[in-house]
This record gives C-alpha cells, sequence and structure tokens, in this order.
C-alpha cells in the first residue's frame, strides 16, 4: 500500500479529498458524545481532526481521546473541505503515532485559562505556540523579509557591522560593556558609524542585525537587545532620507496586508488603520511639533507645558501621531537633543538635519535618522563636546578626511515596528525571547 504523502497545515488545501499525514502537535481536544475533534498544529497552521467512534478502531479512539496538551504526533487522514472548521479543512484521521506523550500528572502549564503576563514571560518558550504568538511571529519575519527585499531591490547592498565596538555611537550611559582580551569593548548601540563607511565604497548599503541599549526603561517601548535595519546611502541629504524611509514604511505595510491577512485576522488588528498607510506621510519641523504641544496643553489636553529645546517624551509623541491617519515625519530637532553625528542645519545652526518618524495609533518612534555631519573639523569638536575618545574615533574621522561627500541614513527597529503593524500593547510580544530590564530568563 502506497504510503500517504506528508503536507504542512498550510499547504493542506492542495490535498482536497485526499490522503496525507501530518506532523505536529496536539493543540485541542473536544468530545461530543461518540465524536473527537481533536486539533493539530505543525507551526504553518492548524486543522481540526475528526473520529467517529464506529468508524475507528477502539484502540485508535482511546488514544486520541485520552491524548494531552501539546503531545507531539503523526496524524494520518483524508482531508476535506469545511468552512466551519479552522482554516476551512478537516481530516478525517486514520491513523495517529504518539513520538511523545505528555505525561499527565505532570500537564502543559499554558492552558486555555487566563494567565498573567509574568507567568507567560517566565514560559515565553511554550507560550510562543499559541494561535496568537505564533501569528505575531510569523507577521515579524514578513516585516524582516520585506524589509530585505526593499533594500535589495533598491540597489543596497547588505553589508554587517560588528556587534561588538569600541566605543559609544549614541552616548556612553546606555552601553553594556563586555572584557575583549583585557581590553575594554561594548556591545553595539548601531551599525549605524561602521555603515557610513561601507557606504563609502559601495553608495548605498544597509544592514540587519541585533543591537543592545542599557537603558533603565521600562516603558511598553523598550528592549534591551532588539533588532534594527539601517541603511546608509552616499551623496543623500535630509529630504533624500525622508523620502526613502515613508517608501520602506509603505512597502512592509502593503507586503503584510498582502500576504499576512490570516494572521492579522488571529490577533484581530483592525486592518483599516493599515490600509491608509500610503505615501506621502505628513511632514511637520520640529518647532511645529511644539507648538502642537503648548496648544494642547492651552486647551488642557496635556498636563506639562512643553518647551523649545526639550526631546520628545512617549506622552509627546502620542499626542501628536493621534493628530494623523499615517506615520507622521518631525524633522529639525534642536542638536543638543541628537547625537553627535547630525549635520547642523546651515539656515539655522541650532537645529539638526534629522528626522524621526512617529507611527500612528500612539506607537511613538519607529524610525529615527539624519544627514551625517560632513566636516571633519566640526565632527572632532563634537566628538570633544560629548567627552568621546577620539582615539577610538579616528577611523570615523577618516570619512571626513578621504573622498567625504554628503551622507544620510537612519535605522529602523524592527520590534517596534512589528508592535505598531500587529496593534500590540508592549513590545515584549514582538520578538520570541525579549530582553527587558528584569527578565533574562528564559
Amino acid at each position: 500500500m502506497q504510503e500517504a504523502p506528508v503536507a504542512t497545515i498550510r499547504e493542506i488545501g492542495k490535498f482536497d479529498g485526499q490522503t496525507v499525514t501530518i506532523r505536529g502537535w496536539l493543540y485541542n481536544l473536544r468530545e461530543s458524545g461518540k465524536l473527537l475533534f481533536p486539533i493539530f498544529r505543525d507551526g504553518s497552521g492548524i486543522i481540526q481532526g475528526v473520529l467517529f467512534k464506529k468508524n475507528v478502531s477502539p484502540e485508535l479512539f482511546d488514544l486520541v481521546k485520552n491524548l494531552t496538551q501539546e503531545s507531539s504526533v503523526i496524524v494520518t487522514g483524508n482531508v476535506r473541505a469545511e468552512q466551519r472548521a479552522p482554516g476551512g479543512y478537516e481530516m478525517d484521521v486514520s491513523n495517529l503515532e504518539v513520538v511523545q506523550a505528555v505525561p499527565v500528572d505532570e500537564p502543559y502549564p499554558i492552558t486555555p485559562k487566563e494567565h498573567g503576563i509574568e507567568f507567560l514571560m517566565e514560559h515565553r518558550h511554550l507560550w510562543v505556540r499559541s494561535q496568537r504568538q505564533a501569528a505575531i511571529l510569523r507577521i515579524r519575519a514578513e516585516i524582516v523579509r520585506a524589509a530585505h527585499d526593499f533594500f535589495d531591490n533598491q540597489g543596497f547592498t547588505l553589508t554587517e557591522p560588528p556587534i561588538l565596538t569600541p566605543a559609544a555611537c549614541e552616548g556612553t550611559s546606555t552601553l553594556f560593556p563586555v572584557d575583549y582580551f583585557g581590553d575594554p569593548a561594548f556591545l553595539t548601540q548601531s551599525g549605524q558609524l561602521y555603515i557610513e563607511a561601507t557606504a563609502m565604497a559601495l553608495g548605498k548599503v544597509y544592514s540587519f542585525g541585533p543591537t543592545f541599549r542599557a537603558e533603565k526603561s521600562k516603558t511598553r517601548r523598550h528592549l534591551t537587545e532588539f533588532w534594527m535595519v539601517e541603511p546608509e546611502v552616499a551623496f543623500a541629504e535630509l529630504d533624500d532620507i525622508m523620502k526613502l524611509g515613508e517608501e520602506f514604511i509603505t512597502f512592509i505595510v502593503k507586503r503584510v496586508l498582502e500576504r499576512r491577512r490570516a494572521e492579522l485576522a488571529t490577533i484581530e488588528r483592525d486592518v483599516t488603520k493599515l490600509e491608509k498607510i500610503d505615501t506621502p506621510f505628513p511632514r511637520i519641523s520640529y518647532d511645529e511639533a511644539v507648538q502642537m504641544l503648548q496648544d494642547g496643553h492651552a486647551k488642557g489636553e496635556l498636563e506639562n507645558r512643553f518647551e523649545w529645546g526639550g526631546d520628545l517624551g512617549s506622552p509627546d509623541e502620542t499626542y501628536i501621531s493621534a493628530k494623523f491617519d499615517r506615520p507622521v515625519m518631525i524633522h529639525r530637532y534642536p542638536v543638543e537633543v541628537k547625537a553627535f553625528y547630525m549635520e547642523p542645519d546651515p539656515n539655522n545652526s541650532k537645529v539638526a538635519l534629522c528626522v524621526d518618524v512617529l507611527a500612528p495609533e500612539g506607537y511613538g518612534e519607529i524610525i529615527g535618522g539624519s544627514q551625517r555631519m560632513g566636516s571633519y573639523e566640526k565632527l572632532l569638536a563634537r566628538i570633544h563636546e560629548h567627552n568621546l575618545p577620539e582615539d577610538s574615533f579616528k577611523w570615523y574621522l577618516d570619512l571626513r578626511k578621504f573622498g567625504g561627500v554628503p551622507h544620510s541614513g537612519f535605522g529602523m527597529g524592527i520590534e517596534r515596528a512589528v508592535a505598531w503593524i500587529c496593534g500590540l500593547d508592549h513590545v515584549r510580544e514582538t520578538i520570541p525571547f525579549a530582553r527587558t530590564l528584569h527578565r533574562i530568563y528564559p
């Protein structure tokens, strides 16, 4: 007798009316008299099985009836369309092999009942098996794939910056120090400085990798370890990079809508809000943003009055972004609140040629970018002003000495983008294993 082909649940529709084998886990089990309805998952989706007592052997019926949640199994059965079933198909189970049975006296700890977030984070290695968490991770993977496709298709070259660095990129207070064979080193805060160098070699480059921030922050937007995609473009100025940023965000949102509608439905995301995302994005200056905040305070909509010269906090970003149905670009912040490498505006030296892109719905900054400082002398002065070690930045200064050109770039944190696109309350669900101020387990 010919063996049934092995299929994934995601592709099960191709086998309507045929007998196939799936390999996965028991997700749930319902019983209705002489009928059993096991639900199986395999990482690509879920499917409901059906066993009618009179149609199968007593041994098979009892085996399935006594299966414990998350036991691993190999299941064979006939596939048929059923609109009422999850995924639109059911499987009439004809055979089941148990690979590993979860012990009855030590059941799977995550049950359909409500669990507190601390319990779920403590069991993150198991929580990721839930439909909602699996859907989020698939959307994350789609966003990552879309990011690579966007830049690859635009002629960018992927270059990888080091994770271990000799000095800070954005301030020494947020670095994780490591011992590098007796010398001090740090986990990278950003790959930007290094891809400025590869941009001078290759023109248009981007990096994608992990970054680390030792901020003692407990907000819903912060992780200590996260992933960044960072493009850098030679001969690009601020307006060029703003255009690139809005095109990039629009591309990834449309890609998710195109390919991950089922996952967005699983997490109950309101896609009508995502469908409004298109270019051009609204652009306002920092000065205009300050005026909006001060008007909001005057109307009693904001508790504290915002003064020119400060950096925008989460409540400020939330207030401004709520005024728009798509991401808003705020440009030209005060030099004092931005990183040392940003080019001052030639028309107003008090502000930098920089931009933050705020996601709608209160999700805050998802992109931060700027035109990089072009002058060797001015950059050296800024390094000294920020009390950074000149020796560690000699190579970075060389980029202004040997064929320097105007160049610009930005960074987008993947986790914040995932949180916004998925409509999540906290970034801890956007990455398989979140690292936060008080969590490094599991």
